[in-house]
């Protein structure tokens, strides 16, 4: 009798186990998600995936010391919202900012606008921030008001 039991509770924790979602593939939470939202990204060589909405005007070069002043929204690939600063423009240190900014911003210039999908490895990886789960991919509108 007891060693069915054993045998049983074997048998449902296998079961539980194997039935639970494995994590997807980040690559693969992206492709789907340019997909089914019809997003017309370029994938940068770090594995950044970006799309200009508008340029901006300028040349600024962003040296290391780079403030940026933004108006943004993040959000999760379920479109959950974690963080839009409040609807308030916010100044940041650019070099202290998630690998995918310090990479994507960079390729506007002040008065442009840029979305960023961001992979777990240029984000926040695999540590959980606040609302934002480890392993998670992120979506950022961001519009650049001025960079000095």
């Amino acid at each position: 009798m007891i060693k069915f039991r054993l045998l049983t509770l074997l048998f449902l924790s296998v079961a539980v186990v194997s039935s639970c979602k494995k994590d997807e593939d980040p690559e693969k939470q992206i492709a789907e998600f340019i997909k089914k939202n019809n997003i017309n990204a370029t994938k940068d060589a770090s594995g950044l995936y970006y799309q200009i909405i508008k340029p901006g005007t300028g040349s600024f070069t962003y040296p290391g010391n780079t403030r940026i002043t933004i108006k943004y929204e993040g959000r999760l690939l379920n479109g959950n919202v974690f963080d839009n600063g409040g609807g308030n423009e916010q100044t940041f240190n650019l070099a202290e900012l998630i690998q995918g900014w310090r990479i994507g911003i960079p390729k506007i210039q002040k008065g442009g606008e840029i979305r960023l999908i961001v992979p777990p490895g240029l984000g926040y990886g695999s540590s959980a921030v606040g609302p934002i789960p480890g392993n998670s991919v992120l979506d950022f509108n961001i519009q650049l008001l001025n960079a000095q």
